[in-house]
């Protein structure tokens, strides 16, 4: 019972924004779980234009979690949403197949408190029944970033749908820029953190469990991933990496029509890429080249 309370107690600093789109079940799922924690966290439901009945079910089944219709899918954007909804200082994302594993948001909350220059931590994620870990965090745990006083690894990117941010930290470095939809939409973000002095870390002491939907637009995806991934490096990016990593993200997507069409999608894009262009700080860019080299 003590350890229950005190979760609530650090819980109550921590909401959780749970982004849908047409998963009925998968989200009926989540939400039970999430609402049963100990934390009692306050949870932010974001339908992305669900056509399925997804916002009725949540209004009939979950009356205690704030539900915010929006009228059309805007993609990863609408954790934007979510996050100015919030009343609390730390939000944690998940999707509507993703939910946090007891006590891990209580734990979030206590390591934000203690350190004061972490903008976001990021989970790790178990995959499935068989709790399979996600290969990012693996990569991620072997950050060879500087780390020393940090509650984890440090890192250059995290994952959008496991992780806590310092909520002024989320809104004040713009949330998810709209145009990306969703596919990769971390990686702009994480550069606009750290250009601001953030850091971004991945504790493996946060557990979140996905079980994917079986309602995925993989080719889709594929796109979306490769026209992003331009997108940021243009974006952000001097011009000497930029021009790299154009190289690279054109000849892996060779055999992958999916990836061709990304390419060509950011060439359309390229005239908003350039007046929105602002370059990240020496000392970001040499965090994303060690980063890198550790790969």
């Amino acid at each position: 019972m003590a350890a229950d309370a005190l979760a609530r107690d650090a819980g109550a600093r921590v909401s959780v924004v749970v982004l849908t789109h047409n998963r009925a079940p998968e989200l009926a799922r989540t939400l039970a779980h999430t609402l049963a924690l100990p934390e009692r966290p306050a949870v932010i439901v974001v339908d992305n234009g669900s056509r399925d009945g997804t916002a009725d079910m949540v209004a009939a089944r979950f009356p205690e979690a704030r539900l915010v219709r929006l009228s059309d899918n805007y993609g990863a954007a609408a954790r934007n949403v979510g996050a100015r909804a919030a009343r609390t200082p730390y939000v944690a994302f998940c999707d509507d197949d993703t939910c946090w594993q007891r006590g891990s948001l209580a734990l979030a909350g206590r390591l934000l408190d203690a350190h004061p220059r972490v903008a976001v931590l990021s989970a790790r994620v178990l995959v499935g029944p068989e709790g399979r870990e996600d290969p990012a965090c693996a990569a991620m745990a072997a950050s060879p970033l500087p780390s020393a006083g940090l509650p984890g690894r440090a890192v250059v990117g995290f994952l959008a749908g496991a992780c806590v941010f310092r909520r002024d930290a989320f809104l004040e470095s713009g949330g998810y820029e709209p145009r990306f939809f969703i596919g990769g939409e971390e990686a702009l973000l994480a550069y606009d953190l750290l250009a601001r002095g953030w850091r971004i870390v991945y504790s493996e002491r946060l557990v979140v469990h996905h079980h994917p939907s079986s309602y995925r637009d993989a080719r889709r995806r594929r796109r979306l991933l490769a026209r992003n991934a331009l997108w940021v490096a243009w974006l952000r990016r001097p011009l000497p990496a930029a021009l790299a990593r154009t190289a690279r993200v054109m000849l892996s997507g060779i055999p992958d029509r999916a990836a061709i069409a990304g390419c060509v999608d950011a060439l359309r894009g390229l005239p908003w890429v350039l007046r929105n262009r602002r370059v990240v700080p020496p000392h970001v860019e040499a965090l994303r080249r060690l980063a890198d080299a550790g790969e």
